[in-house]
């Protein structure tokens, strides 16, 4: 991991990035981003550093760590990607200031934790993303988004499905705080999976109803994961093979939306697209990167940074 950079920092430093609850407020500024010291004063590699090394992160379990990257090849943990991101992008002169952070993840509690972690570095966030992590917001909400992108300054894009791994290694499970019962993860997908299972093998009743205005979302992502379905019935494990088949899906669309919207872009845009895993409290998350690129002020393809995060 790419920690080795300098700066001293305060005493108090480490107990001010307590992530308690009472501190993920919503920043009424970008100026706040991380309220330890004024932000002229913290490179964007200094911000997740700190993030990265905060005594509430989770510890790092070896163990876990292997059972996951079994499942998962090509996972990384939330703290390396997190450092790596940034520290990439900061060489293409991302900073706090001159950056718009997007996101198109599911509505799931558990996909805020690594968006929050990349608001602490580069200020509020534009969501873009609906169940299952669908950018629902099209093409209206990314030229609004794109509007606020700061002049002369740069956009990152993070968007993808999660899945959820329980700590004896059950994939589409997830532990919950404060919740003894282990839930589905993601539920929007799996439920999706069942609609197409159910066509797939013949069993679903017929219906002119499409869907409905009071789930709608729920109604478009079963839409969308339809052409996946003869993927699905011969995968050796339906539910790892199932965000798979969503994010290809999320990046036909994301990057047709982008590829819409460009004019609106600025300096540069950088697109992370992978699938999130979300772990029990114990443990941290994991994320399987599967497109990092670099795009020009016209959305054109620049660089591919992938491997720069995977070395």
């Amino acid at each position: 991991m790419m920690l080795a950079r300098g700066g001293v920092f305060l005493s108090c430093i480490s107990s001010a990035l307590s992530f308690q609850s009472a501190a993920r407020r919503s920043f009424s500024s970008r100026n706040v981003a991380l309220n330890i010291v004024p932000k002229e004063q913290m490179a964007a590699w200094e911000k997740i550093k700190l993030i990265v090394q905060s005594e509430s992160y989770p510890k790092f379990d070896a163990d876990f760590d292997k059972l996951v990257k079994s499942n998962f090849p090509g996972a990384i943990s939330n703290q390396e990607l997190e450092t790596k991101v940034v520290n990439v992008l900061a060489d293409k002169g991302f900073t706090g200031e001159n950056t718009l952070l997007a996101t198109s993840l599911c509505c799931d509690e558990l996909a805020r934790c690594l968006e929050d972690d990349f608001v602490k570095v580069y200020g509020n966030n534009f969501n873009l993303g609906g169940l299952a992590g669908f950018p629902f917001a099209g093409n209206t909400g990314f030229g609004a988004m794109s509007a606020h992108i700061p002049d002369d300054g740069f956009c990152l894009i993070i968007y993808g499905p999660h899945v959820g791994i329980t700590q004896d290694g059950l994939i589409g499970k997830v532990e919950r705080a404060g919740i003894k019962l282990v839930d589905t993860c993601c539920g929007s997908a799996i439920a999706a999976s069942g609609y197409l299972e159910g066509i797939t093998k013949g069993g679903a009743q017929i219906t002119t109803n499409v869907q409905s205005f009071t789930d709608f979302q729920q109604g478009a992502v079963q839409q969308l994961i339809l052409p996946h379905g003869k993927r699905l019935t011969d995968a050796e494990d339906r539910m790892l093979e199932l965000p798979y088949a969503l994010y290809d899906s999320q990046d036909v669309l994301i990057r047709e939306i982008v590829k819409g919207g460009a004019a609106g872009l600025k300096k540069g845009t950088a697109m992370l697209g992978g699938i999130q895993i979300n772990t029990s409290p114990d443990t941290q998350d994991y994320f399987h990167p599967l497109r990092f690129d670099y795009l020009d002020a016209a959305g054109d393809p620049l660089e591919d940074l992938l491997s720069k995060i995977m070395e």
